[in-house]
């Protein structure tokens, strides 16, 4: 399985922040609402697998388990293509860095983003979970599977919406999109489908298991409560939490990733042009903006 080094990710990386940067509105929407509705789908599955397990008897393992099948979410943003936000938070702002892209880009391109993933979110949310029958509404019978689900939502959601401070909301955060986005800088090392799926699921399954926030699963987690009338959760306690893992999130990647690795293996090379697609990086070359991909190279979207 052939893997790129430190150094060749880096320079992937940042062509990856240049595509996403220049995305057309329309293209950075509509992939903005698959990520939010990809993720969703990982929070979906990530309650029923681990409804109805009792905490007195399996301890923290339901958080290992919906650890470990949230990572469904990343793995079809990544391989699928789209546009989610907690990676291009690790992306735009290393192409930022090398004087690809500027400051005007990346703020269009995450408010264009977060309008798509929050749609997706609440799109899979209100249709899939809620009126689907999946997660049952309050007052339905525990004993059923759909109330089961219910209650493991209701769970999250007040830990979630009510329990948390904004300081740990934001600490939680900052926590959760530093392993996102090495989820997304390990993915990016490989070059065939296994080894992206692999070096996705350990750091996405860690933040889960660990109760990091977020701000794009908790737009799935906290409006399905909100929609399933569970007791104390409201729109203002989502807006709460989102603004605060929203910081969160975007200072793990941008401090902890994107300036890391641009100081490790770029900075000394900080030429405008010195970085451009390589042989190495087939599944980086630009797409979805008007620039053709090189001749032999099969493009591949990255998160």
């Amino acid at each position: 399985m052939a893997v790129k080094t430190p150094q060749e990710t880096a320079s992937a990386a940042v062509e990856a922040g240049t595509t996403k940067a220049k995305l057309g509105w329309d293209k950075a929407l509509v992939g903005g609402f698959l990520a939010g509705a990809y993720i969703a789908f990982g929070g979906l599955v990530a309650i029923a697998v681990s409804s109805g397990l009792k905490p007195e008897t399996w301890g923290t393992l339901p958080t290992l388990f919906a650890g470990s099948v949230f990572a469904l979410g990343l793995v079809l943003v990544v391989l699928a293509g789209s546009e989610l936000l907690t990676g291009n938070m690790a992306l735009v702002p290393i192409a930022m860095l090398k004087r690809r892209v500027g400051f005007g880009h990346l703020g269009m391109n995450f408010t264009i983003v977060l309008i798509g993933n929050l749609i997706g979110s609440l799109f899979v949310a209100y249709f899939l979970a809620v009126k689907a029958g999946v997660i049952g509404m309050n007052g339905t019978d525990p004993a059923s599977p759909a109330g089961m689900t219910y209650e493991r939502l209701q769970a999250i959601a007040q830990l979630k919406g009510d329990d948390e401070t904004a300081f740990q909301i934001f600490l939680r955060a900052l926590g959760c999109n530093w392993l996102v986005c090495l989820a997304v800088w390990v993915a990016m090392t490989a070059t065939d489908t296994g080894g992206k799926i692999l070096g996705i699921f350990f750091p996405i399954m860690a933040f889960v298991a660990i109760g990091f926030d977020h701000v794009v699963a908790n737009m799935f987690f906290l409006p399905a409560a909100i929609f399933a009338e569970v007791p104390g959760i409201t729109w203002g306690d989502a807006l709460y939490n989102w603004a605060f893992a929203f910081l969160g999130n975007f200072v793990g990647a941008a401090i902890f990733v994107s300036t890391a690795y641009w100081f490790l293996y770029l900075k000394d090379g900080d030429d405008e042009d010195d970085v451009g697609p390589t042989d190495a990086e087939p599944e980086l070359a630009q797409t979805g903006n008007g620039r053709a991909p090189a001749a032999g190279r099969e493009p591949v979207s990255t998160p």
